[in-house]
């Protein structure tokens, strides 16, 4: 069986037998990158764009873009349906991505293996859950939702009566140091040591320090010229982007206040990470801890400081503040978790106990691809509304994954700023401000302006607005986390207030942790009547939270790196009529004495307004009482945006005192919905008071995932083992993902660390022959769930071949027929292999006499297989990169191709046709084998 296929881009083999139909755009963000415009193969094939190259080692998956795609924080990945095939590496034009299939590489270790035609069905490259390969649809609206052409901003909060975006007492100076480069595990290039200090003219005594990293950009550009590269060290003609200097605006405010700032750069390792199983959150880490080390030093010996260090006040390494931005959001919060709980020597550039003690960490748009925030270190995390990259919203996790992992006494608050985009926190990626190019990362479509996001629009900010507001607040966080000032407070912990020096941007907060009591968890053991517990990770619509009729995406259920995870839920509330009360039921009563108000974090569809939900709580004496009656209303949104984000609302326990209940043992939560039709959703509910307590770090388990390179073997079998480090102290529990190497499935388990001890015990069993197979890898995942840290939350054990790809020659069948028949020809392999073995042939020119034309082969298979008419009539060689494919399958040894021709009344020569075996990179190999035919005249 063959099929031929004309691509503009690459050689694509075996069309017929992957079977991969374009699948129905999902996209959430319009207006991005494109695939060419190329119709698909009605009959199967690879979706427009789509091309797979070579063949053994260099066989490859590759996607191109019609328009470039920006080098950002998300991760690009490719899919197949909803399982993970790998992560590619991109191509220097900034378009074409390819995937190694064969052999675990930069992006490919730990991927599922493609063994068979059915792995390639429904192709998606998606960054941060969105599509890049498919233009956008317009999704149907939520219930309830009105979607309109300019979306209403929320209403503006109350003033708090601190504002810290106020500028402090101190004139600032500013200064840069340049130290030797680094040589960081897993990077063959060493990494700057590069930064921008602003400090406070004239404060005595020692100061806060307060550092920034900056997220995965661009790292090279070309003066006088719009190009930009990923490259490192950047080439001849080019200069490094200085991202580090982005934050200047955010440093002259700390550094008015009182701080020590350090803004550092982090090109070397945003040019390098691809290769990074964590997208290198280990690397920045190390780069973080290093700059720190080094204040540490000159802290104890000022004279070996550089000149912009030795100008400002000496830092207090006591009181330390960490800001990251998308990756680097990630990069810090790693180097916090590095900082309490060392991780293994042989993926650290630092040794030796921290010198330093981090109070807090800024995160702004973060990527989390790890999902393991540090539960005992303050954290603030900023989520852009129209965030055109990490558009998922994920750093939400920094937020929700903290809950029950450690002692609860740290503040983790998220902070919504309705409509800022990802790249304008920073002035080196903003246009009209940066020294390179620049864009806004929220892509404009004008055929498809987006009500929220689209410049112009009422609710979407201006760079200055968007930087004055993250500016605003990442002061709040260093004013509360080391400074100790709780006046602050109100600004990031769901209470309700807004510093005006962000106006005129809405700004939203929800939090969880410090004084906080008790907790109502759906990831936890609960029942529920009245409504849905609901799964936030599943594709399964029946139990998922949204399910498929969400006009944007919840940055609460952001996907991880399984297609479905346990234990983590909410409750799904959905009513026609007032009155339907949905009862959440814990296994045990929750302490709530001595909290002030139930603080409950439920979000309802964008646009929408009006919802009121009556919250009532009974005891385990069945003691009811009726709390009062909560608003909440939907952010603006659209199908582009994540904005299925929780408010917080709070309603005071004070009618529970009066009716004598016993709050150190609620047994029950009611929510009854007192407005017409609707839907809710509940993520958690705490009891709350006022206050910011003292937060002192657990002595924790720390578990770090690695991973195992072994040859298959000729024969025999051999067991091996998934490594997997425990250290420090204590015992905890993770749950544990084993991924199956086929489907990319996972089954989990619940399990008990201890440091040295072996409870993660993940055999793999590989038998060896001498048939050729692809390269194997048998994965597991690790989350924190209780008293517990993961560092490296992801390895295996990657079986790679050892065994030669089977030869190919070709036997004719029928390569001499009359027009009408069908030329015929065997494909045959020198052995059988353990995979389907695909074969890729050319069309050349003939030698010599007449050639086979489009009107010699049937019109319709012509037209369905590679997009040509028959008219007018040319030469089948002159059909730009016409192929046959053929799929031998696994333990067969051969397989057939054909070519249909059409009987016509015209009298002429016999004419031939004439195919060649292509190399790894899809053109014909010189000498190779060849698929000859003749095609003779019936008249």
């Amino acid at each position: 069986m063959i099929r031929a296929r004309r691509t503009g881009v690459t050689v694509v083999a075996v069309l017929a037998l992957m079977g991969a139909a374009p699948v129905a755009a999902q996209a959430r963000q319009s207006g991005g990158p494109r695939p060419p415009a190329a119709a698909a193969d009605r009959h199967g094939g690879l979706p427009p764009g789509w091309s797979l190259t070579g063949e053994g080692a260099g066989r490859q998956l590759v996607w191109r873009s019609e328009t470039p795609v920006p080098m950002g924080d998300a991760r690009v990945e490719f899919y197949a349906g909803d399982r993970l095939l790998g992560r590619p590496v991109p191509g220097g034009d900034g378009r074409t991505f390819r995937l190694g299939l064969d052999r675990p590489g930069p992006g490919r270790a730990g991927t599922p293996a493609l063994t068979a035609p059915d792995d390639l069905r429904g192709l998606q490259v998606r960054a941060s859950g969105r599509r890049l390969d498919a233009p956008a649809a317009a999704a149907p609206h939520a219930p309830g939702s009105r979607l309109s052409a300019g979306a209403t901003p929320p209403a503006s909060l109350p003033a708090n009566g601190v504002d810290p975006g106020r500028p402090g007492p101190y004139r600032t100076l500013t200064g840069e140091y340049t130290l030797n480069s680094v040589r960081l595990p897993g990077f063959p290039a060493p990494v700057e040591m590069r930064a921008v200090v602003v400090a406070p003219r004239g404060a005595t005594g020692r100061r806060p320090l307060a550092l920034f990293l900056h997220g995965r950009h661009a790292t090279c550009y070309k003066p006088h010229a719009d190009e930009v590269t990923g490259d490192w060290p950047c080439p001849a003609g080019t200069r490094p982007i200085p991202s580090y200097r982005g934050y200047l605006q955010d440093q002259r405010l700390l550094a008015s206040q009182g701080y020590v700032t350090v803004s550092i750069s982090a090109n070397g390792v945003n040019g390098q990470d691809f290769a990074a199983e964590d997208g290198g959150a280990q690397a920045r880490s190390s780069l973080v801890r290093l700059h720190l080390a080094r204040w540490a030093g000159w802290a104890a010996h000022p004279a070996t400081a550089p000149g912009a260090v030795r100008k400002a006040p000496p830092a207090d390494l006591s009181r330390v503040l960490l800001v990251g931005h998308s990756r680097g959001g990630e990069g810090v919060n790693r180097a916090a978790m590095d900082s309490l709980y060392p991780p293994p020597a042989d993926q650290d550039a630092l040794h030796g106990p921290a010198r330093w003690n981090i109070r807090g960490t800024v995160l702004i748009g973060p990527t989390v691809f790890g999902q393991n925030p540090v539960a005992d270190v303050p954290s603030t995390t900023i989520l852009p509304g129209c965030d055109g990259d990490v558009s998922d919203l994920q750093g939400e996790v920094y937020v929700d994954g903290t809950r029950g992992v450690s002692r609860g006494a740290a503040l983790h608050s998220a902070v919504y700023v309705t409509g800022a985009d990802h790249n304008f926190f920073n002035t080196e990626w903003t246009p009209g401000k940066a020294e390179a190019p620049a864009e806004d990362d929220f892509y404009d479509d004008p055929d498809h302006r987006d009500p929220v996001c689209s410049p112009g629009s009422r609710t979407r900010l201006t760079a200055d607005q968007q930087h004055r507001a993250g500016a605003t607040y990442i002061a709040a966080a260093a004013r509360l986390f080391v400074a100790g000032d709780d006046r602050v407070r109100p600004l990031l912990d769901g209470s309700g207030f807004r510093a005006p020096s962000a106006d005129p941007a809405r700004v939203l907060t929800h939090a969880v942790g410090a004084a906080r009591t008790g907790g109502f968890l759906p990831d936890g053991p609960v029942t529920v009547t009245g409504g849905k517990l609901c799964s936030a990770v599943d594709p399964r619509p029946s139990v998922a939270c949204l399910g498929s009729g969400a006009t944007g995406v919840s940055p609460h259920f952001a996907q991880w790196e399984t297609p479905r995870e346990t234990g983590r839920r909410a409750v799904a509330l959905r009513w026609s009529t007032a009155g339907s009360a949905t009862r959440i039921r814990p296994s045990a009563p929750v302490p709530l004495a001595g909290a002030k108000d139930l603080a409950l974090r439920v979000f309802v569809p964008p646009n929408t307004t009006g919802t009121r939900l009556e919250v009532a709580v009974t005891d385990a004496s069945g003691r009811r009482a009726v709390l009062g009656t909560a608003g909440v209303d939907g952010l603006p949104g659209s199908e582009r945006t994540a904005s299925y984000w929780a408010r917080e609302v709070r309603v005071p326990l004070t009618a529970a005192a009066r009716a004598g209940l016993d709050l150190r043992r609620v047994a029950a939560l009611e929510l009854t919905p007192r407005s017409r039709s609707g839907r809710a959703w509940l993520m958690d509910a705490w009891g709350w008071r006022p206050g910011t307590p003292a937060v002192r770090a657990a002595t924790l388990p720390r578990v770090d995932i690695g991973r195992l390179t072994v040859k298959e073997g000729d024969s025999g079998g051999r067991a091996y083992r998934v490594p997997v480090r425990v250290s420090g102290h204590g015992s905890g529990q993770v749950r544990l993902y084993v991924l199956d190497p086929l489907t990319g499935a996972g089954k989990d388990r619940l399990v008990t660390v201890r440091p040295g001890g072996h409870d993660i015990d993940v055999p793999v069993r590989v038998t060896g022959n001498t048939r050729f197979g692809y390269d194997v890898s048998h994965d597991v995942l690790v989350k924190a769930v209780h008293g517990s840290v993961v560092g490296a939350h992801r390895g295996g054990v990657t079986v790679e071949n050892d065994d030669p790809r089977p030869t190919v020659t070709v036997t004719p069948l029928a390569a001499r027929v009359t027009e009408g028949q069908p030329l015929k020809w065997r494909v045959n392999l020198s052995a059988a292999a353990d995979v389907d073995i695909f074969a890729l042939f050319a069309v050349r020119p003939v030698t010599g006499g007449p050639e086979l034309s489009t009107k010699d082969v049937d019109a319709t298979w012509l037209r369905e297989n590679t997009g040509e008419s028959p008219d007018p009539e040319r030469p089948l060689s002159s059909i730009e990169n016409l192929t046959l494919g053929v799929s031998v399958p696994a333990g067969r040894r051969s397989a057939e191709v054909t070519v249909p021709t059409v009987k016509d009344s015209v009298e002429e020569r016999p004419e031939s046709v004439r195919f060649q075996l292509t190399d790894d990179s899809g053109r014909p190999r010189e000498g190779g084998p060849e698929l000859t035919g003749t095609v003779l005249d019936a008249s």
